[in-house]
């Protein structure tokens, strides 16, 4: 246990701003200061740091507290576990007694990874600069790249010994679980051996955006093609290849000072900028670019070089993760060396500032890119060179801020020599096709089919919501989640046995609603977690949790008397318990909910539409009216399945 004491000097200690800066990029706004939210994916800034009052809130999402709730929810630490990091980040010691073998051993699987990855980094590390094998193999190779000591120690690069079980031995020896060295990677458990994942390789430790390391990447240093060159850690609870950047630990408060990120391939790649003193440089370790890796840079910078080779897988990549990189809201540039160099060679071979020059004069905007890249293939053939348009008027659809969006298609239309009022249709045609295709693929997830019970909420409806109908949701959630209910699917015409709590997810999500009051949003995660793990929600989970605010409200959520619906009361029909009528019950309660958010967001719109009208705005206009019909219709509908018709 920590003592009170330690717990207020902790407190004292950890300085909002301080904390959350180690994870997200902020700026100063007023006395206050915003960043993008690390809790769900946004373009614009909605999370805000408080250093007068020391919280943090997002006002997309709804999460809040203090410096330790934002490492529990960021780190997913328990209360102790993120008091005990912040006292390491502020030097502060925790007098507390020795956790026992027996405690140790109940510790979570996730922290006895942590503990297992720590020390094979060590052991690695160790071995590269005190083994005989290590120097004459490991160490030399290194140094043979020009890494110096500082970069050795800084990347904790290791080596894992030639001998097929070494590692696993000497793990075993000093008491770590065999569970644990399998779960992660380290060791490949068979019936009757166990060996060394990475044996006769050179270790890249893999570090999380708080510098622990959650896996390796290992290069071999032989040249049989049978071998693979490089090996990496497999999935774990502790390792997502598709949500890390190699370096990014070691790059972001350089992000940050030098508001851009270079985006390489390799671990080397990473290595050799830093020995020409370019820091601010990340790998995604040769895998194609995914929307969490572009997310984890966007917390840091809007600005994004991709450095490739200029071979053809490497054009092909940076083709890929453009558009991507579009769509999240960045600005992006790419550069191609030299044929036959990459970022690793080049760097190798020239300064910083040579290097940090001809990235200056050679990267390109996308537009720039492309239409070079591909119009040497497209030459004077029409086809080919319609195809390089569409190609590009792709990527331009992507992007969201519509003065970015004109300001390309002004280029675009320079550099190919096409009529700017064609570009901006073509655009309109994408966006409008892909609405199109996102609903019904949105509708297509539904576990009932295309609802024609009751009718989805329009994209565009946000920031509008009903305290009691949330907690209505919430209730049944608690009270009946593990219930199953019998549903009409709408495609098949066949019943559908649908767990509560399934069902109440699927409205939510598949209509991008979200519960709006804080303590809400919370439990409902929660629930999401609990039913994505293939467990049972326990009602006295939630009454009985250690967050005072969470118990309170689910206790009184749950002890509430229901009031049922008028419509299980008709002529006189006697009154059944809720939990035998709780597909009525859910029906009634999401169409009710529903009305509400549509009839209020259609209030806003009007008065939007009168703020256009006064300031003659005809595209604001034509666009609000388009709303206003829209949520017409869904109104008539909702209004038509209870009852009444609203005109």
């Amino acid at each position: 246990m920590i003592d009170p004491i330690t717990i207020s000097k902790i407190f004292d200690a950890a300085e909002i701003v301080d904390v959350v800066n180690d994870f997200v990029h902020l700026k100063r706004r007023g006395s206050n200061f915003q960043g993008l939210c690390p809790f769900h994916n946004e373009k614009t800034p909605s999370f805000t740091v408080s250093p007068a009052k020391g919280i943090f809130k997002c006002f997309g999402c709804g999460k809040g507290g203090n410096a330790v709730n934002f490492i529990m929810e960021h780190e997913q630490l328990s209360y102790p576990e993120a008091l005990r990091y912040l006292a390491k980040k502020y030097g502060i010691e925790i007098q507390e007694r020795e956790l026992s073998d027996e405690e140790k051993k109940l510790g979570s699987e996730k922290e006895s990874m942590l503990i297992v990855t720590k020390f094979a980094s060590n052991y690695f590390a160790e071995n590269l600069m005190q083994s005989e094998e290590g120097i004459s193999i490991g160490l030399r190779y290194f140094r043979e790249r020009g890494f110096s000591k500082q970069i050795i120690n800084d990347f904790k690069l290791g080596y894992s010994p030639e001998e097929r079980d070494a590692f696993t031995k000497d793990s075993l020896k000093n008491g770590y679980k065999l569970e644990f060295l399998e779960k992660t990677g380290l060791s490949i458990v068979k019936e009757n051996f166990n060996f060394d994942r990475f044996a006769g390789r050179v270790m890249f430790p893999i570090f999380s955006l708080s510098g622990q390391v959650i896996g390796f990447g290992g290069r071999t240093l032989k040249t049989d093609k049978n071998i693979a060159k490089y090996l990496n850690s497999p999935e774990s609870a502790i390792y997502s290849k598709s949500k890390v950047l190699y370096g990014l630990f070691q790059a972001k408060q350089e992000i940050i000072k030098k508001e851009k990120c270079y985006l390489v391939e390799g671990y080397t790649d990473v290595l050799s900028f830093h020995k020409a003193d370019i820091k601010n440089v990340v790998a995604s370790s040769g895998t194609s670019l995914t929307e969490d890796q572009i997310r984890l840079i966007h917390r840091f910078t809007n600005d994004v070089t991709i450095l490739y080779d200029a071979d053809s897988a490497g054009i092909k990549a940076s083709l890929r993760g453009t558009d991507m990189l579009l769509e999240q809201g960045l600005n992006v540039r790419i550069l191609l060396f030299p044929e036959g160099e990459d970022p690793d060679s080049f760097a190798q071979k020239h300064s910083s500032s040579e290097t940090l020059e001809y990235i200056r004069k050679n990267e390109q905007d996308f537009i720039s890119f492309k239409a070079q890249l591909l119009s040497d293939e497209a030459k004077n053939d029409p086809i080919k060179r319609a195809a390089l348009i569409s190609d590009i008027v792709r990527s331009i659809s992507v992007i969201d801020d519509k003065i970015k969006q004109s300001v390309y298609i002004q280029e675009c239309s320079n550099i190919m020599n096409i009529n700017e009022t064609v570009l901006y249709a073509e655009v309109a045609k994408i966006t409008r096709r892909k609405i199109q295709d996102l609903k019904q693929k949105e509708r297509s997830h539904s576990l009932l089919g295309p609802s024609q019970n009751i009718p989805p909420v329009p994209a565009f409806v946000d920031k509008v919501y009903f305290e009691a109908q949330e907690h209505e949701i919430i209730r049944l959630l608690l009270l009946y989640g593990n219930e199953k209910v019998v549903f009409v699917n709408h495609e098949s015409k066949e019943n559908v046995d649908v767990k509560v709590a399934d069902y109440i997810i699927d409205q939510l999500r598949n209509d991008e609603l979200e519960m709006k009051n804080i303590l809400n949003q919370k439990i409902f995660l929660l629930a999401e977690q609990i039913i994505k793990s293939n467990e049972k929600i326990s009602a006295d989970f939630f009454t009985q949790h250690q967050d005072p605010e969470i118990s309170q409200l689910s206790a009184s959520l749950c002890s509430q008397k229901h009031q049922l619906s008028q419509i299980w009361k008709r002529k006189g029909a006697q009154v059944v318990d809720e939990e035998k009528k709780l597909n009525e019950l859910l029906e009634d309660l999401f169409r009710k909910y529903k009305l509400n958010i549509v009839k209020e967001a259609k209030n806003k719109l009007q008065q939007q539409l009168k703020d256009a009208k006064t300031t003659n705005k005809p595209e604001q206009i034509l666009s609000i009216l388009e709303k206003i019909s829209q949520i017409n219709e869904v109104i008539k509908k909702l209004s038509e399945l209870q009852g009444r018709v609203i005109m």
